[in-house]
């Protein structure tokens, strides 16, 4: 199995956000009406937020895996790192608003050389910590065999990527012996009490499809992968979040060279749930990137589409009251988001 590259290592002219956006926001070309179009015809639109519960901190880039779906572009190779002086803008505006969870994302977030300081100082704040965690990462070095025991110290909330149950279909999306190290590492999360019943430790597993498809219902998916993964290899998890291919960076390169972009987004298109748009998770989230600016989203910040004009932009001059009030940034991307049974960074939101 070949290594994949990043498409900035490449030199990819997908590497470029700007180029993306051009792609996306072509609705003429796919045949579909404008997302904010649709937006205002069920009198959602402009589309406001309704709170901010959610602070997702993405601490870098970098990342020990380049999968092939991967809409940050993360890789070996990135070096986009937030500093400590950037985490600790973050931390005085946790300190100051009831903001009650935080979900740290990267690539993988704990190569991130101040990641468990962070963790350490966020748990200070008493807020819910989320971790978005590869699993290969905790296998990956010895240094990093630790962190079951870091997590359940500070008891973490993990969230694992684990496309499937078997290793063909795992390997395929994210490389070469990913399925057998990610195995590897739930057996030691479950060994450190995640996943287990009266701990209180939550361990949940994100799938995504493979192809150019809409993810199957959710509790069918969770259902199978409870029996599949405990009769095989004798693993228990929490939840499982069912979460739709946007197409952004490699994933929108792959609609692009297999030809599925125009039908993948008319199926987005087609399948808008106006339940679902209602409860996209841009309305009570605030995403920050390793540079600390401030997006609607993850993929937006990925797109490089900050917050609308006039809105502070950088999390050193954090407003609430502004943020709150702003109106959120859109284009065609976000029917990924409101197709079928709706789609978040903690699964279906119908």
């Amino acid at each position: 199995m070949a290594t994949l590259k990043t498409l900035l290592r490449e030199k990819h002219w997908l590497s470029s956000p700007e180029e993306q956006v051009k792609i996306l926001t072509d609705h003429e070309k796919p045949g579909i009406d404008p997302f904010d179009q649709k937006l205002q015809e069920i009198g959602l639109g402009p589309l406001k937020p309704t709170g901010i519960d959610i602070f997702q901190i993405n601490v870098g880039k970098m990342c020990n895996q380049v999968c092939k779906h991967c809409h940050v572009d993360a890789g070996p190779d990135r070096k986009e790192i937030m500093t400590r002086e950037t985490m600790q803008m973050c931390l005085d505006v946790l300190k100051d608003t009831d903001i009650s969870t935080v979900d740290l994302t990267g690539g993988a977030p704990e190569m991130n050389p101040d990641f468990r300081w962070f963790v350490e100082e966020l748990s200070k704040l008493g807020k819910e910590i989320i971790v978005r965690c590869n699993l290969t990462i905790i296998v990956a070095n010895p240094k990093y065999n630790d962190l079951p025991e870091f997590f359940r110290k500070h008891k973490i909330n993990v969230v694992s990527s684990l496309p499937s149950f078997t290793a063909r279909r795992t390997d395929a999306q994210r490389g070469e012996g990913v399925f057998e190290k990610s195995i590897r590492a739930l057996k030691m999360l479950n060994a450190a009490g995640y996943g287990q019943e009266g701990t209180g430790l939550k361990l949940d597993l994100v799938y995504n499809p493979s192809g150019a498809f809409l993810p199957d219902d959710q509790e069918v998916l969770k259902a199978e992968f409870k029996r599949r993964l405990k009769s095989g290899y004798d693993i228990d998890f929490n939840d499982l979040f069912a979460i739709t291919n946007l197409p952004v960076s490699r994933f929108l390169d792959y609609l692009l060279n297999s030809g599925n972009y125009e039908e993948y987004m008319n199926e987005l298109a087609n399948a808008f749930n106006p339940m679902a748009a209602a409860g996209v998770m841009c309305r009570n989230t605030v995403s920050i990137g390793w540079d600390g600016y401030m997006y609607d989203c993850d993929f937006n910040q990925m797109l490089e589409l900050t917050f609308e004009k006039g809105v502070p932009d950088h999390v050193r001059d954090f407003d609430y009251k502004k943020i709150i009030n702003r109106e959120i940034i859109v284009n065609q991307h976000c029917f990924g988001c409101t197709a079928g049974a709706g789609s978040s960074c903690g699964g279906s939101t119908t």
